[in-house]
């Protein structure tokens, strides 16, 4: 299971909110490119970036910040966030991102999706962000209409979808605990890769969603935190000491 950081953008700042409200940031580091390179020198081997504003905007707004993440690390980055269509799918791709995230593309165009998976294979992922076991679009400010998580997964089950990056909103930011059993049963219901994000608080969620992929009959590819690891209630060796043991 891989740990990926998440280093969230917004007006250029390395940020983490709280619930997904823009109004509730708080600032980390004014250097993202500075605290991607401090995970990478810590032993991290991938890293997950979120546009925020370009979530809201519906198109690229911490560009500037991102494409100095990739050029100061060597690791693996996926980003999410504004990417709304193959053209801006291809341009990060191009510019060093390795994987890109798509959410509320996944709602609104899921042609779009399909059609991306064929162009880049490996190299998409679907972003489902869920408040109260429905999906959320537009950088979580909308929910899809009566939309379950898993009958959006299963749209994408025969798409060639890298990951599926599962968010729990109502946990975003709050270090409350990972929501273990809707990660698994997500898990379960499809073939895609679940990567769990959402509510990590400490050593202990890691090993509750460890203890369940052994149990579990999907795939578990990892987990996202952010808040966690900047405020220390996460220490980063252990959490990938735990991940990466064989």
């Amino acid at each position: 299971m891989k740990l990926y950081p998440a280093i969230d953008l917004k007006d250029g700042q390395c940020v983490r909110l709280y619930q997904g409200r823009m109004d509730a940031a708080t600032v980390y580091n004014d250097d993202p490119a500075a605290q991607a390179k401090a995970f990478e020198t810590a032993g991290c081997h991938a890293l997950h970036l979120v546009d925020l504003n370009g979530a809201f905007a519906g198109q690229p707004v911490n560009g500037a910040a991102v494409e100095r993440v990739v050029a100061t690390v060597g690791v693996p980055v996926q980003l999410g966030g504004g990417i709304r269509d193959l053209t801006t799918i291809a341009q990060w791709l191009d510019r060093g991102v390795d994987r890109v995230i798509l959410g509320t593309l996944a709602v609104r165009e899921p042609d779009t999706v399909i059609e991306a998976c064929r162009r880049h294979p490996g190299r998409i992922a679907v972003g489902i962000d869920a408040r109260g076991g429905r999906v959320a679009v537009e950088g979580w400010a909308e929910t899809a209409d009566d939309l379950p998580v898993a009958d959006l997964a299963r749209r994408f089950e025969q798409a060639g979808v890298a990951a599926i990056v599962f968010t729990d909103i109502d946990r975003d930011g709050t270090l409350t605990g990972v929501n273990v059993d809707a990660v698994a049963d997500l898990a379960e219901a499809v073939s895609i890769p679940i990567i769990a994000s959402g509510g990590v608080r400490g050593l202990g969620d890691l090993q509750a969603l460890v203890e369940r992929q052994k149990h579990c009959s999907g795939t578990i590819e990892g987990v996202i935190a952010g808040r966690a690891l900047y405020d220390g209630t996460l220490d980063l060796g252990a959490a990938l000491a735990l991940l990466e043991a064989p």
